[in-house]
């Protein structure tokens, strides 16, 4: 029992758990949260085992995308978090318990794992893909697309560097994500879990051999087949050398192809696309980023924007029609150091 009075979500999430797990003792913890409203909690029974809980307050999410997908993901045999029970009035999925080794941390932990827990990476993702069927997920469109490069400068250059553009600027800008949305909606495309990444992959602990596990994947859409690799391989979290990621999407590239999935048959189309996939990924969290920090009070996510602008900036270079928009991302990492230098 908690040591002090539970108000608000905190008693309701105990009080639900209470009443389905009536006949046994449990303890209720804090497994992860992140960048949304949601929470999650281990529930450690009597009977030795475990279970996760949701919680997603239902004026702020809304629980039927994550079932949704967790269905077409056990349907398609990736290993992932199960709906147990639901209670979506109250905001409430009961899941499987995947254990406590997340991919990222592993990683970190030790690097010189990266080639052995990685590679079985790439068939769960051809695997996801493979089960694309339209009209199933929400589309990836134009217009989502534009919505989420418009959060780069609305939140990453107007709130937290406080840079106004100017008009030949915006006009620029505005050239330059017509050209990367040009390019998303072009490819051929798939199921996109949309956080691809090892912050999203669990090691599952009850198998002998290693078995990646997806979560986190309740954002899922329709849309651009390069958009999962480059989230796997330009993360959020954490940076590969160029050599060791060229070899990761050459073999996801030539998995794909023996798979039968629509990538480019030239290697060199394909990673054009990946590049400029990615870039409109990076623009989007440098502006998600800031957002989280100046309106939902999570600073952390804050620490990882130079990342992605050594992101952003070396695809820029690499291409004619962005060198414009590369200028501009000098000038405003010039005001990020002078932002940092500052505090």
């Amino acid at each position: 029992m908690p040591s002090t009075p539970l108000q608000g979500r905190d008693l309701l999430v105990h009080d639900w758990v209470a009443q389905r797990f009536s006949k046994q003792r449990f303890e209720i913890t804090p497994a992860s949260a992140d960048a949304s409203f949601r929470r999650y909690f281990r529930l450690g029974l009597e009977d030795g085992s475990s279970r996760i809980l949701m919680d997603a307050p239902p004026d702020k999410e809304d629980c039927r995308p994550f079932i949704q997908v967790a269905k077409l993901l056990e349907k398609a045999a990736i290993a992932a978090p199960r709906v147990l029970d639901q209670d979506l009035e109250q905001g409430f999925l009961l899941l499987t318990d995947l254990g406590r080794i997340g991919y990222l941390e592993a990683l970190k932990a030790d690097l010189s794992l990266a080639d052995t827990l990685m590679r079985p990476v790439l068939d769960v993702l051809v695997r996801w893909q493979l089960a694309s069927a339209p009209a199933t997920l929400p589309p990836y469109d134009g217009a989502l697309l534009r919505r989420e490069l418009a959060l780069f400068p609305e939140w990453f250059i107007g709130r937290h560097l406080g840079f106004e553009l100017g008009n030949e600027e915006k006009t620029m800008l505005e050239r330059s994500f017509n050209y990367l949305i040009n390019s998303a909606l072009n490819q051929p495309k798939v199921f996109v879990h949309r956080d691809f990444m090892p912050r999203n992959l669990m090691v599952v602990e009850s198998e002998q051999t290693l078995t990646p596990a997806v979560i986190d994947f309740q954002d899922a859409v329709y849309g651009p087949i390069t958009y999962d690799v480059v989230s796997l391989f330009r993360d959020a979290f954490i940076s590969w050398e160029e050599e060791q990621e060229l070899d990761w999407v050459v073999r996801y590239w030539e998995k794909a192809r023996a798979a039968g999935l629509p990538v480019r048959v030239d290697f060199g189309d394909f990673w054009r696309e990946y590049e400029l996939m990615g870039l409109q990924r990076h623009l989007k969290v440098l502006g998600i980023f800031c957002r989280l920090k100046y309106r939902d009070g999570k600073d952390k996510y804050s620490e990882d924007l130079p990342r992605f602008m050594r992101y952003a900036k070396k695809t820029a270079s690499r291409y004619l029609p962005l060198k414009p928009l590369l200028n501009l991302l000098d000038r405003l990492d010039g005001q990020t150091e002078q932002i940092a230098y500052r505090r």
